[in-house]
């Protein structure tokens, strides 16, 4: 099987990888012991399948052979019995071991960017923008996530949002995330309704995995940085000193601000995050366009011009149109519990990766 000679070659870095571990000349050594550990960590899982795997194969042999050997009766009925669940347990730990051999995305394990902006639809925009900052912001707790604001431009006294920049730290955050990518359609009665019309607006999300200094080298000659007091809506919080920081990357027309902070530095540190994470993103799409051209993914183009969400308040309703999937438990989504919808959005996702994988 050709899977079986890919597990023995896993298992034989696996052993590899705790050699290096276990040698004394590679302990003072903290940068590869970390990278070894990693590597050992991502290959675990894998490995306990396969020896659970082999087990299973010695024991279909072992009740095989007593079969053939034809000599007792009821031995042989408890043999081919125990067969039967062993055969069945056989396939659904090669599934799980081909999903588990599927090429992981680097991008998965990497922090998040995600940047929200009001659509179509005015006031109702923003205050739905507002809302999915506050499902992502409550998501991201539950998960145990770190968020923090980069940038925000609210609407004076209404509590909407017209554009929001944050970032998202923690284990797997874009792994989870990138599924949010595109526009997300809202049908409600808007607050400033007095005939009680459902109204459709729209907000748009990017979410850009977080880049390294490693992956985007930045010429700081290319870079125009503006420097400007901060203030928000209405006069608050206004800055009496310049701390606001913008920055504009000349070869892209590419612009990032932020005036959360009151420093300067840490401004600048935020925004120079954002533009790498931009610029990354940029150079991922350019890269992967040749593979979206020969197959389209339902689930992981992450083309922010597609609509693919909408939460039908007066029904309870959220929908995902990629995977046609409606639920009715708006009220929870709204308010943070989005899981189901992403574990199932990663379910087609894998379940196109093993079919596209059948096809060479």
């Amino acid at each position: 099987m050709d899977f079986l000679v890919k597990l023995r070659k896993i298992r034989e870095k696996f052993e590899r990888i705790n050699e290096q571990l276990s040698d004394p000349a590679n302990l003072s050594n903290t940068d590869k012991i970390v990278s070894l550990s990693k590597e050992r960590s991502e290959l675990s899982d894998i490995i306990t399948a396969y020896d659970k795997y082999e087990k299973i194969l010695k024991d279909i042999d072992g009740n095989k052979e007593i079969i053939n050997a034809n000599l007792d009766k009821d031995l042989i009925e408890l043999a081919e019995s125990e067969l039967d669940g062993l055969s069945e347990e056989k396939e659904k730990l090669e599934e799980e071991i081909k999903l588990l051999l599927l090429p992981k995305d680097p991008n998965d394990t990497k922090d998040a960017i995600m940047e929200i902006r009001a659509g179509t639809g005015g006031d109702e925009a923003a205050l739905f923008a507002s809302d999915l900052y506050r499902m992502y912001s409550r998501y991201a707790e539950t998960r145990g996530w770190k968020t923090e604001l980069i940038d925000i431009n609210d609407t004076a006294g209404l509590g909407g949002i017209k554009e929001v920049i944050f970032s998202v730290s923690g284990s797997g955050v874009f792994g989870d995330l990138k599924f949010e990518s595109g526009v997300h359609r809202v049908q409600r009665v808007p607050l400033t309704e007095a005939n009680g019309r459902v109204h459709t607006s729209a907000a748009s999300v990017a979410v850009l995995p977080e880049a390294e200094d490693v992956q985007i080298d930045i010429n700081p000659v290319d870079l125009k940085i503006d420097v400007y007091r901060s203030g928000g809506a209405g006069g608050q919080n206004v800055n009496k000193v310049e701390t606001a920081i913008r920055i504009t990357h000349l070869p892209t027309g590419l612009v990032v601000q932020c005036q959360d902070e009151r420093s300067q530095l840490k401004n600048r540190e935020k925004a120079m995050k954002v533009l790498k994470a931009r610029l990354f993103d940029m150079k991922q799409r350019e890269q992967s366009s040749e593979i979206a051209a020969k197959r389209k993914s339902m689930v992981g183009s992450g083309d922010r011009s597609d609509k693919i969400r909408t939460y039908n308040f007066p029904q309870n309703r959220v929908t995902d149109h990629r995977i046609g999937l409606t639920l009715y438990n708006l009220s929870e989504i709204i308010n943070g519990d989005i899981n189901h919808l992403i574990e199932q959005l990663k379910l087609v996702e894998r379940t196109e990766m093993l079919e596209a994988e059948s096809e060479y």
